[in-house]
Parts: structure tokens; sequence; C-alpha cells
């Protein structure tokens, strides 16, 4: 009886740990900032806390705004040197990527690293 507790303990913690992983890769990273400003008479030390998500989108992936970074719908994409998208999709802003999402589905068509300074 105790051998097939253990086991099934185990099976569950095996099945269990990539969705725990997946979790606490796609979740922002914060971090705290000690900004330093010094004055000719002064010097001011202030703490920031800074959200980072690393998160780097590919073609065929599916685009969640939750994670993108400074996320926007990029209306003049003629502005950024974009090509016009195709009839459902949409250009959109993932921290200085552009990425051409579908409308219906979310899955990524292209995306144009650094394209947004």
């Amino acid at each position: 009886m105790f051998k097939k507790v253990i086991l099934a303990l185990t099976a569950t913690a095996v099945a269990a740990s990539p969705i725990v992983t997946a979790q606490a890769q796609a979740a922002p990273h914060r971090e705290t900032v000690r900004v330093v400003k010094e004055g000719p008479h002064r010097t001011v030390v202030q703490k920031k806390t800074v959200v980072r998500n690393d998160r780097h989108w590919a073609k065929g992936q599916r685009f969640d705004r939750r994670y993108a970074t400074n996320y926007r719908v990029v209306d003049n994409y003629r502005g950024y040197r974009l090509s016009a998208p195709p009839r459902g999709y949409h250009w959109v802003r993932s921290g200085n990527d552009a990425v051409l999402v579908a409308l219906t589905s979310g899955i990524i068509g292209a995306v144009v690293a650094g394209a947004i300074r």
C-alpha cells in the first residue's frame, strides 16, 4: 500500500513539473533598481521596482497581450516602415518589437525585432 502511494505521488510530481516550469518562465520578472543622482550639493538615492518581461515572440506562437511589454496596436505601420497587414491581421507593439497577429486566433504571422524605437 505504501509503495502505491509513493509511486502515485512521484507520477503526479513528474506530470505537473512542466506545467509549473512553464508558468514560472512566463511570469514577469520584478527587479528593484537603485538610482543615484549626484548633484553639486547633494546626492539623491531612489529605489524603483522595474517589471521586465523578456519574452521573445516567434512565428506560429499564440500571442497573449498579458505577456507583452508596452502593448499597443500599431495603426500607423507606414511610420515604422512596416508593410500593410493582410486581411484579418494587425500590427501590435511588444517592447521594441512589431508583431503581426491574427485578429481571430491570435497566432503570430511575423515578428520584426527592434522596429519601434
